[in-house]
């Protein structure tokens, strides 16, 4: 496999992890994520969350955040992405906006997440160990301290 179409089916995959939560689709959602052997050891840190382990939880996890998010979009930006043999590291920024249409007003949030992937390339397709994802604290937060 050449490695331009290695980083292209990295570069899908991870695009995918995005259009899934946008979508609220769970089923595109467990594709994305690692099972077989793999599932026991699948993590994920949501923002403000503590560490989840397993496939299974994880999972559970989205579920729960997709039954509860009626709109949300990203704009990533700084996405670099480094392959190694069978793994991959993917960072990125997630500049992120967020809607409630139960609300009055349909308001209307954004902010920004640093966010970190693993990816591991089982059977020829990458698929995602770990998510760690971290808010961006706004300029004007930090000088408030």
């Amino acid at each position: 496999m050449s490695r331009a179409v290695n980083r292209a089916d990295l570069e899908e995959v991870h695009a995918e992890f995005y259009a899934a939560f946008e979508a609220g689709d769970f089923d595109r959602m467990a594709d994305v994520w690692a099972d077989g052997p793999y599932a026991a050891g699948v993590s994920c840190v949501h923002p403000g969350w503590t560490m989840l382990r397993g496939r299974e939880e994880i999972l559970r996890s989205w579920a729960l955040i997709m039954a509860n998010t009626a709109y949300i979009q990203f704009v990533l930006t700084d996405v670099e992405t480094d392959i190694y043999g069978d793994h991959a590291v993917v960072t990125c920024k997630e500049n992120v906006l967020t809607a409630d249409e139960d609300s009055e007003t349909g308001f209307l949030a954004g902010g920004s997440i640093v966010a970190t992937k693993l990816f591991v390339r089982v059977d020829g397709q990458w698929r995602l160990l770990l998510h760690h994802g971290s808010p961006v604290l706004n300029p004007a937060d930090i000088e408030e301290e």
